[in-house]
């Protein structure tokens, strides 16, 4: 009981952005991959529709959404409690970051 009064550091913090900018560097680069053949280009056509990116658009979100939770569950099994309390700042940024990402996607 007395290591759940202990809470992580500074330096599990760093370690934790860390990681944290790796793997969604990792998930941005394997989606943009699995996504690659959905959508358009050129964005600026005549007839140009939304259909086409729509679908890449939700299918890159829910990708990424399980990449995500997939990567929550495995570490808050995975780490010692007293690292725990951080996974859901980090799931929550994750989060932040999945519309973010959709900007250097399309552009």
């Amino acid at each position: 009981m007395a290591d759940v009064t202990k809470k992580s550091g500074p330096l599990a913090l760093l370690l934790g952005f860390v990681l944290f900018v790796a793997f969604e560097t990792v998930a941005y680069y394997l989606l943009r991959w699995a996504t690659s053949p959905l959508g358009m280009a050129d964005q600026f056509q005549a007839e140009n529709t939304i259909v086409p990116n729509w679908v890449k658009t939700v299918v890159f979100l829910l990708l990424h959404l399980t990449l995500v939770v997939v990567a929550v569950l495995t570490l808050s099994n995975q780490l010692p409690r007293r690292y725990r309390g951080q996974v859901m700042g980090w799931f929550y940024l994750s989060l932040l970051m999945s519309f973010l990402l959709l900007i250097p996607l399309f552009s």
